[in-house]
């Protein structure tokens, strides 16, 4: 029966909460709460009073509006980062919980442990652009942000297969993988 020890479950579940933030407060920046719907959703309700707001105190608006959800973000990359470092390290001393693909001989062993190392390949990405982003000089900063935008679609892709996964694992398999997840065994 494998066990998971109280540090393996709290660094699951706090990068899990912390990737979902991310993803939150990303993707309300990029879609419902970006400048060009909060520009037009100011200037249509300001208009309707016969209001016209400049250009310069439009984006005030939108940037004073959008702070307080952008320093979550700022918060959460640090969390995962520091997250990150300390699954590298426990996962080095404790060994990997997940199959390695490359010496396994199932194939859904194989697909599950690629699964992984991509997703992990895919949060150094994203935290080394977001970084750059906050701190690098500018050079690469369209490559950086679009490629830091990806995270988006990736973590989504990444949750929704490991929700399958769970649910094959725990439909076929009965192997309580979720009750494991919480306490620690069956």
């Amino acid at each position: 029966m494998k066990k998971f020890t109280l540090t393996h479950r709290l660094l699951h579940w706090t990068i899990g909460i912390s990737m979902i933030m991310l993803f939150l407060t990303g993707f309300l920046r990029m879609e419902w709460m970006n400048k060009k719907n909060l520009s037009s959703l100011i200037t249509n309700e300001v208009s309707k009073e016969g209001l016209n707001i400049s250009d310069t105190t439009l984006k005030t608006i939108g940037r004073n509006s959008l702070e307080p959800m952008w320093q979550w973000h700022e918060i959460f990359a640090y969390i995962i980062l520091a997250l990150f470092i300390i699954r590298i390290v426990y996962m080095t001393i404790k060994g990997v919980r997940f199959p390695n693909p490359f010496k396994v001989s199932s194939t859904q062993k194989k697909l599950q442990g690629f699964i992984y190392i991509v997703f992990y390949i895919l949060i150094l990405i994203s935290t080394v652009t977001g970084f750059y982003l906050m701190w690098g000089n500018g050079t690469y900063k369209e490559s950086m942000e679009a490629l830091h935008k990806t995270g988006i679609y990736s973590f989504s892709i990444f949750f929704f297969i490991h929700i399958l996964g769970i649910v094959f694992d725990e439909t076929t398999k009965k192997s309580g993988i979720v009750s494991k997840m919480i306490n620690g065994t069956d």
